[in-house]
Formats: C-alpha cells, structure tokens, sequence
C-alpha cells in the first residue's frame, strides 16, 4: 500500500516539475504540425497564392525575427522574393519627391498636333522647314523637338518620304483635265440610246454634248466641235481632255482638241478608275435620274437631260468644292440658330418632280 501511494506521490511531483518544460514543447509539436500542414496545403494548390500588400508587409516584418537559413522553412516563398518586396518598400519611402526641380515644360498636345499636320501637308518640308514656319505664328520650338515629334509620329525626313498621293497629284492638276465618256440609255420600247458627256475636273461642271441612236465618228468629231464653241476663253484653261479606247473618239475628233493646243490622253483597256470622275458622274445620274424614270424617245432623253443638267451646274453641292455647286464660286451663309420655317421655300421640285430644291424666300 505504502509503495503504490509513494509511487503516485512521485509521479505527481514529476508532473509539476515538467508543466514549464511541456509548454515549450507542445508549443514546438505545434509549430511542427502547422508546418506539415502548410506543406499539405502547398502540394495541393494548382496556382501560386496571390499576396496582398498587407501580406507582403507582414511577412517582411516577420523576417527580421528569424535566421535567413530558416526562411525556406518558414515562409511559403523564396528569400529572393522578401528581399524585392523590402526593395520595393524602401524604393516607395524614398522617392525624394519632395526635392524634384521641375525641367523644361513639354510642348503641348495642339502644338504637336500643329507640327504632324504641316509634315504630312507638306511632304517635301523637313524639319528645320517645320521649326521655322511655326515661328511665323509665334510658336518658337527647337529644331531638335520638331525632329522627335516627327520620329514619335512615324514621319520620316523629307527625302524619304513618298511622293504625293493620287487624290493630291488630281487635286493639283483638276483645272486642266476635261474627262469624256459615252453614257447608254434603255428605252421603255428597249431602244438603246447613247449620250456623251463631258465634265471639268476643277469645278465639276457638267457638259451634255448630245444623244443618238446610232453614234459615228462623225457625230462625235461634231459634238466635240460644239462643246470647244460653248466653252469660248474656257477651254485655254484646260491641256487634256481624257477618254478612254472606244472607237468611236476617231482622227476627226482627237483633231478638234489638239488645233485647241489640247493634249489627249487615253486610258488603259479595261481601266475605269483613270477615267474615275467621269465614272462617278455617269453614276450619280443614273441613281437621281434615269433608274427613276422610264425614257420614252431620244427627244425625251434630252429634254430631261437638259432640265437635270441645269440643276447639276447650278444647285447640286458637291463635296470637292465645299458643297458648293459648280457655277457657284461662293454661297452665303446663314446662323443655323436663326433658322425657321419661313425663311425657306418648303420645296420646289425640279425634272419633273424626281429631286426637290431648297431656297431662301424672297
């Protein structure tokens, strides 16, 4: 009896001396069990972790506290990453801008914007011809600023730029180019009708030589001696008629314009888009006009033709010429907010009611 009770008083003393030293170890047996966790958890996750800056923060707080043998150990990245995320904060805790001068001023969005829109106006201006025409304005940049707006722009030097473009080289020319083309017609009763016409590249003036049914080269050659008698002074203005191979712009007809000092010049087989004016014109009558009308004679042809070219000429805005129409060289204009119902006629319909007009009332 005595032994067993010694034996438990024994034991009870043991225990009591080992209470502070199971504390540190339980505290270790559960480090070690977190730690195998976290290692666990690790082989199952298919994505990295993403880290908050908090995060971040903590864990490069917490590194100060432990020997960076054990960092592998420890915490669930590489040593190199803490290292680049205390870069990082001591990178955005010294920015010094506090001391920061302010350098040169950079040129603003208009004037850069000035300087793009004179280079590719101007192909043939460099960039010391750029600096000095802004200098004119009062807008007094460095040739070298010029030079790196420029490159920033894709805008080569002037040398190697390329040459114009056809729009421009058109544009250049367009008061001495008259374009002519044969227009063909359906009668109601399937009659074919055709219909040359001419048009002035630099105002857009249309020119209705005449309608048959049977075009020759004779008829032709006459056309083109009655339109070089309407247009008088006019036609010193113009050097090249163009048209394209049809055999029906013979010897005959190719003579008129050349005893006018004119220059021919003929368009590719097969090739519409040299002849492109022309083209577009031919189109724009057969949309307003003829595929809304049924064409009863060649006599109704060119009563109709005549109405729809006076409106053509006289009323119809073309965009080449700022909506303005080709025997206008300037239009008035009026405020839009003063605009009201009685200032403008409601309507007045022209060639036979297929388009309408619109005029200031008297």
């Amino acid at each position: 009896m005595l032994p067993s009770l010694v034996y438990q008083a024994a034991k009870g003393l043991f225990g009591l001396l080992t209470v502070p030293a199971r504390s540190d170890l339980s505290k270790d047996v559960e480090v070690l069990v977190l730690r195998h966790e976290n290692q666990v958890l690790r082989r199952q996750l298919d994505s990295r972790p993403r880290w908050g800056g908090a995060d971040r923060l903590w864990l490069a707080a917490l590194s100060r506290l432990i020997h960076r043998r054990r960092w592998a150990e420890v915490f669930p990245v590489t040593p190199a990453t803490i290292l680049r995320w205390h870069r990082s904060l001591v990178a955005r805790k010294w920015t010094f801008t506090d001391r920061r001068r302010p350098g040169r001023p950079c040129t603003r969005r208009p004037v850069k914007a000035l300087i793009v829109r004179m280079a590719r106006e101007n192909p043939t201006w460099g960039h010391r011809r750029t600096q000095g025409e802004l200098a004119r304005p009062g807008y007094p940049i460095a040739v070298s600023t010029v030079w790196e707006i420029l490159h920033t722009a894709g805008i080569d030097p002037a040398p190697r730029r390329a040459g114009p473009t056809w729009r421009q080289f058109l544009t250049a020319h367009a008061h001495a180019i008259l374009a002519c083309d044969f227009l063909v017609v359906g009668t109601i009763m399937l009659k074919r009708l055709h219909v040359l016409i001419f048009i002035e590249h630099g105002t857009r003036r249309l020119h209705l030589a005449g309608a048959t049914a049977h075009p020759t080269g004779a008829w032709t050659a006459q056309q083109a001696r009655n339109l070089a008698m309407d247009l008088g002074d006019r036609i010193t203005r113009l050097r090249f008629p163009i048209h394209d191979r049809d055999p029906l712009f013979t010897s005959a007809s190719r003579e008129v314009f050349t005893a006018e000092g004119l220059q021919i010049i003929t368009t590719l087989p097969r090739t519409p888009r040299m002849n492109a004016i022309c083209e577009r014109v031919i189109g724009t009558l057969r949309r307003e006009l003829l595929d809304r009308i049924l064409i009863l004679n060649e006599r109704h042809l060119a009563r109709v033709l005549q109405k729809y070219l006076i409106h053509y000429n006289r009323h119809r805005p073309h965009q080449s010429r700022q909506q303005r129409p080709p025997a206008i060289a300037a239009q008035p204009a009026h405020d839009v907010t003063d605009l009201n119902g009685q200032r403008i006629v409601r309507r007045q319909p022209v060639v036979a009611g297929m388009i309408n007009e619109y005029h200031h009332a008297a």
